[in-house]
Parts: structure tokens; sequence; C-alpha cells
């Protein structure tokens, strides 16, 4: 799994890139092919912002999120991320399992 984490007119420092890694890192076990997520860290003055893209099998996942201080904004997009990564492995596997076989079904040969 490859997190980019970046700052728009911000310094991304240790302890916040860190944080973003042990946070996202969980997507990880969620959803098995290669993960790319890049984050981008800013100020809206009050607000902190916290956005992601994930790149996953063909599909093009984002989210944002708001908050007070830049940590809670984090944790928001961590869980806004692991929502749409479970809805997405459960689209997967619905698709895959409504798929049927052709042998099966008769439509073979």
């Amino acid at each position: 799994m490859l997190i980019e984490t970046h700052g728009q007119q911000m310094d991304v420092t240790p302890a916040l890139r860190d944080y973003v890694e042990s946070k996202l890192g969980r997507l990880s076990k969620l959803y098995d092919p290669p993960l790319q997520v890049r984050t981008q860290l800013s100020v809206d003055k009050p607000d902190h912002r916290a956005e992601a893209t994930v790149s996953i099998a063909g599909k093009t996942l984002h989210a944002d999120a708001r908050a007070v201080d830049m940590y809670a904004a984090i944790d928001l997009l961590a869980d806004k991320l692991d929502r749409m990564l479970v809805k997405e492995k459960k689209k997967m596997i619905d698709q895959h399992r409504r798929g049927g076989n052709a042998v099966r079904d008769g439509e073979f040969g």
C-alpha cells in the first residue's frame, strides 16, 4: 500500500505523516488488491481539511473531511474511506455472485 501525503500551503510534520499512515494503513486490511492513496491536508480557516484519492483496480474513489483540528479531520476521512471501500468490496462480491456460470446455465458450447 502506497500512501502519499502532501500539504497545501502548509508543512506536513512527521507526526502528521505518521498519523495519516497509521489511520489509512488499516484500509489495506479491508481491500486485498494494492491500494494507492494520495492525501492532501490544508487549512481553510477556521476548519482543517483532509482529502484523499484512492486508486484501486480501475476505479478512483475520492473523499474529504473538515473538522476543528487536523487530527479529527484525518479520523473522519479514514472513517469515510473505510465505508467507501467496504461498499466497493461488497459491490464486487455481489457482482461475482450475480455473474453466474456459463456451464451451469447451459450457455456453454
